[in-house]
C-alpha cells in the first residue's frame, strides 16, 4: 500500500477528470492524498452557462471550486500559486527545485502527473516535465514511483501501452460529483457531450465510458 499519494497537475479540474477516480481509491484504503495544483485556471474561457464570471471574478470562483472539489474527494489541497497559460515560460529548474522541497516535506511514495510532451496542453507538458525533474533532484533512495498520465490521441502508438490502467467505474459517482464542483468548467465539457444540462442516465454512462479508466506510464528515470 502506498504511504502518502501526491497529484501534481496545473489546473484547477484537471484532478476530477484525470484522476479523481484512482485518487478515491487511494482514500478508500486509507492513503493520504495531497494536490499540488499549479494555477487557478483564471485564464480559462469558460464562465459558466449561463454566464456567472467574468476575467476579474473568475480565478475566485475556480479556486472555491477547487476547494469544493478536494473536499469531495477528501485530499489536502496545496495551491502553488503559478499563472494560467505562463508555466511554460517559468525557469524550469526553479519550478522543479520548489516541487522537490515540497516533495521532501511531504515524503509521498507515489507521484502522479502528466507526461510531458503527451499532455496536450503547455501548462500540462511543463508542470509535468517539472515535476518529473523535481524526482529526478530527489535523493535516489527517497524518491517516490511517478506515475505520468498521457492524454494525445497518439500516447498509445507514440509510447505504447499505459504501465497502469485504473478501471474507476466502481467510483465513477465520487468522479462525477468532483467533476461537478467545477461548475464553470465542466458545464461546457458536459454539454458537449448531451444537450442537456442534467445528469441523466443517459449523459452518466457516456461520462462512464470516455472517463471510467484512468491510465498512467511509470516513470522510468535513466
Amino acid at each position: 500500500m502506498e504511504k502518502h499519494v501526491v497529484v501534481i497537475y496545473p489546473h484547477p479540474d484537471d484532478e476530477a477528470f484525470g484522476a479523481a477516480g484512482t485518487i478515491a481509491s487511494f482514500r478508500e484504503q486509507g492513503v493520504p492524498v495531497t494536490y499540488l495544483c499549479g494555477t487557478l485556471g483564471e485564464m480559462g474561457r469558460n464562465m459558466g452557462n449561463p454566464t456567472f464570471a467574468n476575467r476579474e471574478t473568475l480565478p475566485e470562483i475556480r479556486k472555491q471550486e477547487l476547494i469544493a472539489a478536494c473536499k469531495v474527494l477528501d485530499m489536502e489541497l496545496h495551491m502553488l500559486g503559478y499563472r494560467d497559460k505562463t508555466i511554460e515560460y517559468e525557469d524550469r529548474r526553479e519550478v522543479a527545485t520548489h516541487l522537490k522541497n515540497i516533495l521532501e516535506d511531504l515524503e509521498p511514495s507515489l507521484v502522479i502527473t502528466h507526461y510531458p510532451e503527451h499532455a496536450v496542453h503547455p501548462d500540462h507538458n511543463a508542470l509535468g516535465a517539472a515535476a518529473i525533474e523535481a524526482v529526478r533532484l530527489m535523493d535516489r533512495e527517497k524518491r517516490p514511483v511517478v506515475w505520468a498520465q498521457a492524454i494525445t490521441n497518439t500516447h498509445v502508438e507514440d509510447l505504447g501501452m499505459p504501465d497502469v490502467v485504473n478501471d474507476v467505474k466502481d467510483k465513477f459517482d465520487i468522479k462525477m460529483d468532483a467533476i461537478l464542483c467545477h461548475k464553470s468548467q465542466a458545464s461546457g465539457v458536459i454539454r458537449s457531450w448531451n444537450q442537456s444540462d442534467d445528469m441523466d442516465n443517459d449523459l452518466k454512462e457516456e461520462a462512464k465510458k470516455r472517463l471510467g479508466v484512468e491510465a498512467f506510464y511509470i516513470w522510468k528515470y535513466k
